[in-house]
């Protein structure tokens, strides 16, 4: 009891990557560094990667909503702001010193060399150098959302982060063909730019051999993410060159390894036993039947185990789902009208 006590002092914050790659100002900034003469896009340049359909709005509020022990909420990003302030102030008016607008050259504070950067990997490696950011963070993109009220033991248990996921084995296969096609494309077809798609789990992979696990790794899904800013802090003093290595491309690449994954390794490393199952949902609205989202939402609302959402490339879908989905996003946060939560 002492202990849950202790853990619920505390302080837990948020943290929101976000980009909004509608801006134009973005957009010839981030073209100035690909090579126009590249025969196909750059797979970690393609534009669902910087869309925006104000997702954000709704990632910021469920927080607010559902999570209030948080204490604060940073948002990163380059130069731009989401302009939440009226909703804040309207729907949670006691909140609205609550948000903080990031930029990366605050992150990147001795690391300017790499920027401007448009990589959502090499941003991760350096949230935890947030100025004033609690030593427990939790780690948002801005298409994920609470659905339902959460505790502050649905994150921290005994002041150390709750890992969702589950073991899996390591990629041998993903990464012999990986090496195969660089080495088809770059030498037999002369493609010296080809690079293959930054997998979600390779990344993964990579995090976890990087500190030793040979056969097997904790795979992470599309949830909020646990941090424990000293474990990370320290792995990276002691290891600049990793650090430096891994944040020097200014778009994705295979090679490249996750922040979140390493943290979740180092944490086992260090003994962490506080894994949990995902607790989620997951919606990929793009190219799905008509009640594809009607369905998605049933079972949110009939799963009360259900804890968060995840709704990805909101931007693709019928306008018609992408209204749905908000609506109901609306009426569960009670942002139009006191509608009962979701229990």
């Amino acid at each position: 009891m002492e202990n849950r006590h202790s853990e619920e002092a505390q302080p837990i914050d948020a943290v929101i990557a976000w980009v909004d790659g509608s801006d134009p100002k973005l957009a010839e900034k981030r073209n100035r560094f690909l090579n126009p003469k590249a025969v196909t896009a750059h797979p970690g340049a393609l534009p669902t990667r910087f869309a925006s359909v104000n997702e954000i709005r709704y990632c910021v509020l469920s927080i607010m909503r559902f999570a209030p022990f948080i204490r604060n909420i940073y948002i990163i990003t380059d130069g731009q702001d989401p302009n939440l302030y009226d909703d804040i102030k309207t729907y949670f008016p006691e909140r609205q010193n609550s948000l903080r607008i990031v930029d990366h050259r605050e992150i990147f504070e001795g690391f300017e060399q790499f920027l401007p950067t448009f990589n959502s990997i090499s941003i991760g490696n350096m949230i935890w150098r947030i100025k004033g950011i609690a030593n427990n963070f939790i780690y948002f993109n801005d298409d994920l959302f609470l659905i339902r009220p959460v505790t502050p033991s649905d994150f921290f248990v005994n002041n150390r982060p709750v890992l969702r996921g589950k073991w899996v084995p390591a990629p041998t296969f993903r990464v012999l063909w990986d090496s195969i096609l660089i080495g088809i494309h770059r030498h037999l077809l002369r493609k010296p730019s080809y690079q293959p798609r930054a997998s979600f789990h390779l990344g993964q992979w990579n995090s976890a051999s990087l500190v030793g696990f040979k056969f097997r790794y904790f795979a992470n899904s599309h949830t909020p993410h646990t941090v424990g800013r000293d474990v990370v802090e320290r792995f990276f003093d002691r290891n600049p060159m990793i650090l430096e290595k891994n944040i020097a491309y200014r778009f994705r690449e295979s090679s490249q390894f996750t922040f979140i994954a390493l943290s979740n390794h180092l944490q086992l490393l260090a003994g962490n036993r506080n894994t949990d199952k995902p607790r989620l949902a997951y919606l990929m609205p793009h190219n799905r039947s008509a009640n594809y989202v009607d369905k998605k939402i049933q079972m949110c609302e009939r799963n009360k185990n259900i804890i968060f959402l995840c709704a990805q490339s909101l931007e693709m879908c019928r306008e018609a789902d992408r209204l749905t989905i908000f609506a109901w996003l609306d009426r569960i946060m009670q942002l139009k009208q006191p509608i009962p939560k979701v229990n």
